[in-house]
């Protein structure tokens, strides 16, 4: 900002006195131009802060790195995904049967580099706009402010639908695996699950920075100790080991390149919510420097880790599909490893770090998905109360106590409409579970679907053209085909969740043409932006 000069002083002569008679014709001081240009500046700029001051604000930016790589680190779960999604990857879970297969580090590593160029598009936004909306401002940015409360709607609705869904799966978890491991039942599936809800309520409530320390450790811990045991595993393999079978497409189910780009396809999928430290950004100290690093790295520290962790599954397994296929290694092959190259306590140990990465991911999409409803609320874009923020404790106490009600009701629905996207042979809570995270993921992917568009007109300006267009288009890429996977060969009710999900866009886009809301506050406050739009 430029500091208006300083006005021009007023001489009337060497005598100090005033002039009489004909007074001199005085030349215009550019001075004087300055000093009214500025007087205007600063006078734009008090009533820019006054219109924000109606705008609510969450809490001091106080946050650091850590705190906003353990957000985005803590959402994407990759202990979690490590334990339960890569047969999907591999084809052995997925609706067509086709998949990477023992060429699943391949996968990973293409899905990798399509995660990093929509890491960029989130990066370069995050270095002008600071606002707790993310990628609903982001989407609004580029494509105009009624696509973008559609995606906001259809974005925080996915982040909701994982969160609860997680909360149900919770609960049922810890009440199954104290079942089978020690034969006792304490407690039913809801009780559990209640437990957990008013834990992460009192958790969201108390304090981002407790949000981002819990998931900090939490993740850490279950990271490193599945690392420790990947390594084992490797170790254990010994001269099986083979890194050229892991990266040979031969290995695919379908013998060619395309199986594993049909993993890749649901490779995307284990990266979800790594763009979520940008929710973070007006509770952040430095949020244009601080956000795109820790987006960028956790990319990068998770992306490591799945290569690890997915060739210690096939290298673990001998490279047989066959193998992989069978009911007791699919549906949880890291516990698999551990029976088969270690003890039981092992195995227990494995579940216990799975469950506190479960409490990460679970924490770490309840703060994004409260931060996106606070950003709409107070854009009005959705009912105002939602914005409420707690006087104490700087968080989004309308928004948290929504998101609790929600909880509630699922956990009821759970306990008590035992038909609801039921499955057979499968717990009534990991039917839920699966269908919400179906839900929840396809609705993420295509607001990243969106960014990714919108970028090249958001972000039109920037420097790096052709980095813009090789992002966009690796972006469009990747996520397009992860739509497409979404609806190839899934049946109900699986196949439901993409198309709730595009009725819930639709309601998202009438909701927009008929609420305009006031303008975003990425615009009316200026603390929350580094770029004019």
């Amino acid at each position: 900002m430029r500091r208006p000069s300083a006005p021009a002083r007023c001489t009337c002569g060497s005598s100090g006195r005033a002039t009489v008679g004909r007074e001199k014709a005085r030349r215009p001081d550019p001075a004087d131009d300055r000093a009214r240009e500025g007087g205007i500046f600063m006078a734009n700029q008090s009533m820019a802060n006054q219109e924000g001051s109606g705008y609510e604000r969450l809490g001091a930016a106080k946050l650091s790195l850590w705190d906003c790589i353990a957000q985005s680190v803590g959402f994407i779960g990759p202990v979690f995904s490590t334990a339960f999604v890569f047969p999907l990857l591999m084809g052995v879970l997925s609706a067509s049967g086709k998949g990477a297969g023992v060429a699943a580090p391949l996968a990973v590593l293409i899905s990798a580099v399509g995660i990093f160029a929509l890491g960029w598009i989130v990066a370069q936004y995050a270095k002008r706009i600071h606002a707790a909306g993310s990628l609903y401002d982001y989407v609004s940015n580029g494509l105009g402010s009624t696509i973008g409360s559609a995606a906001g709607w259809l974005y925080y609705g996915g982040a909701i639908a994982l969160t609860v869904g997680l909360g149900v799966f919770i609960g049922g978890f810890i009440h199954d695996t104290i079942l089978t491991e020690f034969n006792k039942e304490p407690l039913p599936v809801w009780a559990w699950n209640v437990i957990w809800a008013v834990v992460l309520f009192f958790v969201l409530y108390l304090g981002v920075k407790l949000s981002t320390r819990l998931q900090l450790g939490l993740a850490l811990v279950s990271m490193l100790v599945l690392l420790a045991f990947n390594i084992y595993v490797i170790a254990k393999v010994g001269s099986g080991n083979d890194l050229g079978k892991a990266f040979d497409p031969s290995g695919s189910t379908t013998g060619t390149l395309s199986g594993v780009l049909f993993g890749v396809l649901y490779g995307l999928l284990i990266f979800v919510g790594f763009e979520t430290a940008a929710n973070l950004a007006e509770e952040t100290s430095q949020p244009k420097r601080q956000i795109p690093r820790a987006v960028l790295l956790s990319v990068a520290i998770v992306s490591v880790f799945y290569l690890i962790g997915s060739y210690t599954q096939v290298a673990g397994f001998h490279f047989s599909l066959e193998t992989f296929s069978t009911p007791d290694v699919f549906l949880a092959p890291v516990f698999a490893l551990g029976g088969q190259y270690s003890s039981t306590g092992t195995v227990r140990l494995l579940e216990l770090i799975v469950l506190l990465d479960m409490m990460a991911v679970g924490i770490g999409a309840a703060v994004a998905s409260t931060r996106g409803v606070f950003a709409m609320s107070r854009d009005r874009r959705l009912p105002g109360m939602l914005a409420k923020v707690s006087a104490r404790f700087g968080t989004p106490a309308g928004a948290i106590v929504f998101l609790m009600v929600i909880q509630a009701v699922l956990i009821w629905a759970t306990q008590a409409w035992t038909s609801l996207f039921a499955l057979p042979d499968t717990p009534h809570y990991a039917a839920i579970f699966g269908w919400m995270s179906t839900f929840g993921a396809f609705a993420l992917v295509v607001v990243y679907l969106m960014m990714s568009v919108g970028a090249l007109l958001g972000l039109r300006d920037h420097p790096n053209r052709v980095g813009l267009w090789i992002a966009a288009l690796l972006g469009i890429a990747v996520t397009g085909g992860a739509v497409y996977g979404a609806f190839y060969q899934v049946k109900s009710p699986t196949l439901l969740a993409p198309m709730y999900a595009a009725v819930l866009f639709a309601i998202g886009l009438v909701a927009a043409l008929l609420f305009k809301g006031r303008q975003p506050a990425r615009i009316a406050l200026p603390e929350l932006r580094t770029h004019q739009e």
